[in-house]
């Protein structure tokens, strides 16, 4: 099976720096499966190719399943399998390119940084669902898309298409975020895995996917194809990209009935045929490891209960109703993300100004896609303002508002920034109103697969008594007074999922 990946942007030869891998040599890299190559066809200043061809052998893979595995005989041997893009082309991939993946370039780091120009071509593509499940998957994400049907036989075109497509990609996209959307994408297409899923699948998927999968049109499918449709897996990745940075504006659509039902494609063993045993699942890094999925807040889990609402809306609409109440019309939402609670405040005309403020750029980026601000009308778009911003430091565009919002945001800061961005937010900025919403740690023992914090990037996680410390530290520091409101349902012992603290003045 075979990868190319392509780039114009001169001097192209930086491909090397980018892969980590040097134009002039041929590297090899030992796989369960068989071995991995990566050469460069070009390598010019104007143009560089980088291929990576792996090369499966198919007694090793047989030799490697585990002995509750289906035989299929002859067809253990005899398959598509050293030929199509599978996911055993997405694993060498993570293994061969892995620094890659994780936008990593000391030698060129501005190039790693940012988009380049692309040409990704998959000769061979198991795609059930044809060419325009392809375009469907990649189109989204910035790629133009050249997807052809192979024919089963050119010299009988009677005999139709087959079920593999020719792949080309192309545009200015972050190699980094190109490697992660091919190592998703490709067990994807196929349908199928040969390795055995573990739980950790979940977080080799949110991980790969973050920045882009959350907000695809087609995420229900691609998550569900990508965990074999595991209801356990499944339940549990859809909560967590209800959770994660807010990003899930509504109920992950349920699964497609034809998807649901219809048997593997002829010839493809899928992923229940082509087990391997656990040791040969493909490595992961230390560097890799980052926090278990939240577990099913976002979705039923049990036959005939009826499905909660994600997390991640009932704080935009817990937040919502305190604004409301307050009589609020000048709101800022300070670390708005993706834009999820600006778009939901300007819904309503009686928040006369609404602005969203974020340290990351390509945050605001992708609110502004999200908000839609090439067609928003002139009406609504007089009363929304994005800015760029540190919560951390003195800023009078904070100031002049009535309400502020910390939603899910406190707890990404490091606990000795915490007491600037309360001078900022409660010393300086002064709104009559603070509405704070953060993670309750003691309800991380109802995720099911949970072993650390929520997200890889919060820095603490507060007890309800330790946020209520803090919260009575910001009063007595700065003159307010604060009530509380559970966010999401309230268990008994460990108490709601998120917790909020309304502060007022006076």
């Amino acid at each position: 099976m075979l990868l190319t990946i392509s780039t114009t942007t001169r001097p192209a030869t930086d491909l090397g720096f980018l892969l980590h891998k040097h134009p002039d040599r041929v590297q090899e890299f030992e796989q369960s499966f068989g071995v991995a190559r990566v050469f460069y066809p070009e390598a010019t200043e104007e143009r560089c190719t980088a291929a990576l061809m792996v090369e499966v052998d198919p007694i090793r893979l047989v030799r490697s399943r585990g002995t509750s595995s289906p035989d299929f005989s002859l067809g253990q041997y005899v398959n598509d399998r050293p030929y199509a893009a599978s996911s055993m082309l997405a694993v060498a991939l993570a293994d061969v390119f892995r620094t890659a993946r994780a936008g990593q370039c000391k030698a060129r780091p501005e190039l790693a940084a940012g988009p380049i120009e692309l040409e990704v071509t998959v000769p061979a593509l198991p795609c059930r669902g044809g060419p325009e499940l392809a375009r469907q998957l990649f189109e989204p994400l910035g790629w133009q898309v050249e997807a052809h049907a192979v024919p089963l036989d050119d010299g009988f075109p009677e005999w139709g298409d087959s079920r593999y497509v020719r792949l080309v990609l192309r545009g200015p996209v972050r190699l980094a975020d190109a490697l992660n959307q091919l190592y998703v994408m490709f067990p994807v297409l196929d349908d199928a895995k040969h390795y055995w899923m573990a739980s950790d699948e979940v977080e080799k998927l949110i991980r790969a996917g973050e920045g882009w999968l959350a907000s695809h049109p087609e995420r229900g499918r691609i998550t569900r194809r990508y965990l074999g449709r595991r209801r356990s897996l499944t339940n549990t990745a859809f909560a967590r990209l209800a959770e994660l940075g807010d990003d899930v504006e509504e109920d992950l659509e349920p699964p497609i009935e034809e998807e649901a039902t219809d048997p593997p494609p002829p010839g493809n063993t899928g992923p229940a045929a082509e087990t391997i045993r656990p040791e040969t699942v493909e490595p992961v890094d230390a560097a890799d490891a980052t926090d278990a999925a939240d577990a099913t807040e976002a979705v039923d889990v049990e036959p005939g209960r009826p499905a909660r609402a994600p997390l991640n809306l009932l704080r935009r609409e817990a937040v919502v109703e305190v604004l409301t109440e307050a009589r609020a019309r000048t709101v800022i939402d300070l670390g708005c993300g993706s834009g999820q609670l600006v778009g939901e405040l300007l819904k309503n005309p009686e928040f006369a100004r609404v602005t969203g403020v974020d340290v990351s750029a390509r945050a605001l980026a992708v609110a502004a896609r999200r908000l839609k601000l090439d067609r928003m009308p002139d009406a609504r778009m007089a009363r929304l303002h994005l800015f760029q911003g540190a919560l951390t430091y003195t800023d009078e565009r904070f100031a002049g508002y009535d309400a502020a919002v910390l939603m899910e945001v406190v707890e990404h800061v490091d606990p000795p920034r915490l007491a600037a961005l309360e001078r900022v937010v409660f010393g300086t900025a002064r709104p009559g109103l603070v509405v704070v919403t953060t993670p309750n740690s003691e309800y991380n023992v109802r995720y099911e697969f949970l072993t650390g914090m929520r997200h890889p990037d919060h820095r603490f996680e507060w007890t309800r008594a330790e946020f209520t410390a803090w919260a009575e530290g910001v009063c007595r520091e700065y003159g307010y007074r604060v009530t509380y409101r559970p966010v999401g349902e309230v268990d008994p012992e460990v108490g709601p999922p998120t917790q909020m603290g309304v502060f007022g003045r006076g």
